[in-house]
Formats: C-alpha cells, sequence, structure tokens
C-alpha cells in the first residue's frame, strides 16, 4: 500500500512539474523523441508482451542521462539507455505492455525525468486488447468457411480523405488447415487493402487482418458498403467480407481570424415534419441553402438514407451570399407508422462539411 501511495504521488509532483514547464518560455528541448506515442493496435492476449521503442537524441551540450522514468500501471515495464550522452548521442526507451492485464482500449503514460533542468517528458503507449475467447463458437458466430468473425460485417467507421484508415479485425479458425500470411490474395476496390496481420491462423486459434481503406482513392463521399473476396493457397473456396465505411473530406485547422472569411453553408429549416400523411401521397418540400461565408460554396453530395427520396438543386456552386432551394420529393409507398429520413449534405465548408437534414412524418 504504501509503494502504490509513493508512485501515485511521484506521478503527481511529476506532472506539477511539467505544468509549470509548460507555463515558462519556450526553449529548445534538450532532448528531442521520434515520437511521443506509440499505437500497439489491436493485441490479443495469447500474444504476450508487446514492445513499444521510443528513440530520443540528446541536442545540448552538456552531459545527460535518464535519471528516472515513472509509469502509471504495473502492467508496463520498461527498459532505456543507461549510458551518459553527449551532444548528438541518441537512446532508446522499451515499453513492455501486457495484454493480459486487461480488456478493450487502453491508454497508458510514461513520464521520463532526466538529470538536467526542464528534462521531462511524457510519453503514450495505446491499443486495444482482446482477451481469449472462453467459447469460440458463441464468440465468433458469423462464419465465412472456416474462419470465423465476431460481426457479419467490418466497420471500419469515420475515413477521412488524408490519410488511410486502418482496422483490424479478430478471426478464429475452425478449420484444419492453417491461414498462413504470405498466401492470401484478395479482390475487391483498389481503395480497400485486405493484409494479414499474425504469420499465421492455426487451426482452432485466432489471428487478426488488417483492413486499410483509402478515402482519397476513393474519391466520392458519404456512406458506403463494398465487398471484398479472400483466398487463402492450399484451403477451399474463398470468403467474401462486406466493409461498410463513412468518407468524409478532410479540411486542416485553420485561424479564427479566418473563420468569416472561409465558405459557410447554412440550412433553413434543418428539420420538417410532415405530420400525418397517406402512403399514397407524394411529398414535396423545398430546403433552403444560403452561402454565408466569403468564399464560394461548393456542394459536394447530396445523400439521403433511402431510395423514397429524390433531391433536386438547380446548380452546386453558391456565390458568397447567394441561396438556393433544394427541393426534396418523398415518396412513402409501401411505408406504415413514424418515419424519419436522413439528408446529408457534403461540402467545403470546412467547419461543417457535413449537415443532416431531417424529414419526418407519420404514414398511415
Amino acid at each position: 500500500m504504501i509503494r502504490i501511495e509513493t508512485t501515485l504521488y511521484t506521478l503527481l509532483i511529476l506532472c506539477f512539474f511539467s505544468q509549470l514547464a509548460l507555463a515558462q518560455e519556450t526553449i529548445t528541448p534538450k532532448v528531442i523523441w521520434t515520437v511521443n506515442k506509440v499505437d500497439l493496435g489491436t493485441v490479443l492476449e495469447e500474444q504476450g508482451p508487446q514492445i513499444a521503442e521510443f528513440e530520443f537524441t540528446h541536442t545540448q551540450d552538456s552531459l545527460f542521462y535518464i535519471e528516472t522514468v515513472v509509469t502509471d500501471c504495473g502492467c508496463t515495464t520498461v527498459e532505456y539507455t543507461q549510458d551518459t550522452l553527449v551532444v548528438g548521442e541518441s537512446g532508446t526507451l522499451r515499453v513492455s505492455f501486457d495484454p493480459s492485464s486487461g480488456a478493450g482500449f487502453f491508454s497508458r503514460m510514461i513520464v521520463v525525468k532526466g538529470n538536467l533542468q526542464g528534462v521531462q517528458d511524457t510519453l503514450y503507449i495505446e491499443g486495444n486488447a482482446i482477451p481469449r475467447a472462453s467459447d469460440p463458437e458463441g464468440t465468433y458466430r458469423a462464419r465465412k468457411g472456416d474462419l470465423g468473425f465476431r460481426l457479419e460485417k467490418i466497420n471500419v467507421g469515420e475515413v477521412f480523405t488524408n490519410v488511410p484508415k486502418l482496422k483490424q479485425v479478430e478471426v478464429y479458425n475452425f478449420g484444419e488447415k492453417p491461414f498462413y500470411k504470405d498466401s492470401l490474395t484478395f479482390v475487391g476496390p483498389e481503395y480497400i487493402q485486405i493484409s494479414q496481420l499474425t504469420d499465421s491462423i492455426m487451426p482452432n486459434d485466432r489471428g487478426l487482418l488488417q483492413v486499410a481503406y483509402d478515402g482519397a482513392m476513393k474519391n466520392d463521399l458519404g456512406y458506403f458498403e463494398d465487398q471484398v473476396s479472400l483466398t487463402w493457397q492450399d484451403t477451399t473456396g474463398f470468403i467474401v467480407l462486406t466493409v461498410l465505411a463513412d468518407v468524409f473530406e478532410y479540411y486542416a485547422p485553420f485561424s479564427k481570424d479566418d473563420l468569416k472569411q472561409v465558405p459557410q453553408l447554412v440550412i433553413d429549416p434543418k428539420e420538417i415534419d410532415l405530420k400525418t400523411i397517406k402512403s399514397s401521397s407524394i411529398q414535396e418540400k423545398e430546403v433552403l441553402l444560403t452561402n454565408k461565408g466569403r468564399q464560394p460554396l461548393e456542394i459536394k453530395k447530396i445523400q439521403g438514407n433511402c431510395t423514397c427520396l429524390k433531391l433536386e438543386m438547380p446548380k452546386t456552386t453558391l456565390d458568397p451570399g447567394e441561396s438556393i432551394y433544394l427541393k426534396v420529393t418523398f415518396n412513402p409507398k409501401g411505408r406504415q407508422g413514424i418515419d424519419q429520413r436522413n439528408i446529408y449534405i457534403f461540402s467545403n465548408d470546412p467547419l461543417n462539411p457535413v449537415q443532416l437534414f431531417l424529414l419526418k412524418s407519420r404514414v398511415e
């Protein structure tokens, strides 16, 4: 108990001095780290301890060595360069993480204190730890050939156009033959790449696949479902994966001074309630779209969540101060009860690149 309290007290003291250092005038750092955060990705319990390596370089004309290293969890152990370094020399710090310590997303902090005044840095490791499944049949219910998945479809989530999105997927081998990394081939859209992370997936064991989704190469915005076919040499047949993604345009951060200069889309109204309507009555409504910014606004795409919607507008580029009407036609045929249609408007408004318009009704 005393040891735990001492460690926590040390962490609090170190964090306090870190805040004081930030408040001081910016100076050239005495130690430069190649990275200050390492993402270990998805880690299976049976893979054992995972290693994250941090490299650093001493920049000042003085002798430097690491004095203390404090971690915020007993699930991590640290090894680091013990030598005294002169200017220009480099060292490493290796953090070992034990995935059996918990389940789900983890983020661990490592505080490094050097012998020189002002040398105190905070490093992080993060990832997703998945414990062994006690009931593979019940856990991996979605069977595709000999492989079992937790879910029928792979949802990579939000994908932005500035960098490909990576999604790791856990699979279980119910067959009698191993799946080897080097024998995997796949067929699918060029913006989706599939790879096997573990060298092999042995019978009655599990492994990891990785999906890489390139939003820029997709060259479209909105919600998409794609299919990818996978085969392994020396295994029978092939499996088909359905990949889900929401693709968004990436806009770099900009200063507050530029807030009134950029395009700005205003939707009026943002919600229309049709009240009670008959399923045989086609509804038509108009929504006003206005550019309240000082640069041209581009409507890149309008996407509804149903084929029952027809969306029309006279143009896709609005000058500063210009307005146009979006015509929304809703055919409720075959529908009954409370109904809500979502209409997504994608534009080059960097503050709100995707806006939602709702069309509600009760269909008799």
